[in-house]
């Protein structure tokens, strides 16, 4: 290297780096060492500085993808009811049976019903019996009776109702359609007008009073329609009201409606008289049955009539 060399890079600042240390060495040239006189100086590694590279900054990572949220349903689809989810059907149940034959059904399916025996009718109590019967003992054949053919149809067997020592019994022909879905003789907006009625005569319903039919079932046509009874079924039940007259002990008997006074007295029988009833000739007075006087309110001025004249009987 020349001198001039060495000034110009000792200026930069990079100045000789290293020297042979035994300037009388060999060169080998085509693989033979060759003999070198004058001292040969190393080649000297220049470092330049690397001019400054740009370098752009990372891309910021894509954000994640997120499904827009549906659109609010409009107010009137809200309202709209949710249909249930439908369920599976359930699969068939096996059939324990399946591969038996089913034997075909006649073409009348109901007539196996008729092979039931039907229940025979208990037997009749006797009159003597009722006339020896208690309060207990007379309301259970009443409620059991088969002594004529009312009880195949009736619903109930309607008994009598209050004071068991009543002074006054008042009589009508038959239950009504009511009193037997009541089981009580003269019920509802009827039995509220007979209790006014012996209440307008200074009695008392539940301690002077006891209440009852000629017939203790009801009869009915063949549309269902209530009907006043006939003389076989007054004959079957006339027992059981002479031994509610015995039991009580009444001193005056008051029948309400046409069929209860001429139903009582077996024959004529009529309004605004004092008639007599059996062997101890009880009296009785006849009048309208309260349901006929809620039909015709202008009947009630006579009705009062037979009140007093009954009244002045029993006094």
């Amino acid at each position: 290297m020349s001198q001039r060399s060495t000034v110009f890079l000792d200026e930069m600042g990079v100045g000789v780096q290293w020297k042979l240390r035994n300037p009388a060495s060999s060169v080998e040239v085509a693989g033979q060492p060759q003999a070198v006189d004058a001292p040969v100086e190393a080649p000297v590694e220049v470092i330049a500085e690397a001019a400054p590279v740009f370098v752009p900054p990372p891309a910021p990572a894509p954000a994640p993808v997120v499904a827009a949220a549906p659109a609010p349903a409009p107010m009137a689809a809200m309202r709209q009811p949710v249909p249930a989810p439908v369920p599976a059907p359930s699969p068939a149940p096996e059939q324990p049976f399946a591969d038996e034959p089913v034997a075909a059904l006649d073409d009348d399916s109901t007539a196996w019903f008729d092979e039931a025996p039907v229940p025979a009718r208990a037997a009749p109590v006797s009159d003597e019996a009722i006339a020896a019967m208690d309060w207990a003992a007379l309301k259970t054949a009443v409620s059991t009776c088969t002594r004529c053919s009312l009880c195949d149809v009736r619903r109930n067997a309607v008994n009598g109702r209050g004071a068991a020592d009543a002074a006054w019994i008042a009589i009508a022909a038959a239950p009504s359609r009511l009193d037997e879905k009541d089981n009580q003789a003269i019920t509802g907006e009827a039995g509220q007008l007979l209790d006014n009625m012996l209440k307008a005569i200074a009695l008392k319903p539940e301690t002077d009073a006891y209440v009852t039919n000629l017939v203790k079932c009801r009869p009915s046509s063949d549309d269902g329609a209530d009907r006043a009874p006939t003389g076989e079924e007054l004959l079957a039940c006339r027992p059981f009201l002479d031994r509610e007259l015995a039991l009580t002990g009444a001193t005056m008997a008051m029948t309400f409606g046409q069929y209860a006074a001429k139903g009582l007295m077996m024959g004529p029988a009529a309004r605004g008289k004092v008639m007599r009833y059996g062997a101890a000739e009880l009296p009785v007075v006849a009048t309208y049955h309260p349901d006929d006087l809620l039909r015709r309110p202008e009947d009630k001025a006579k009705a009062w009539g037979d009140l007093c004249l009954a009244k002045a009987a029993r006094d």
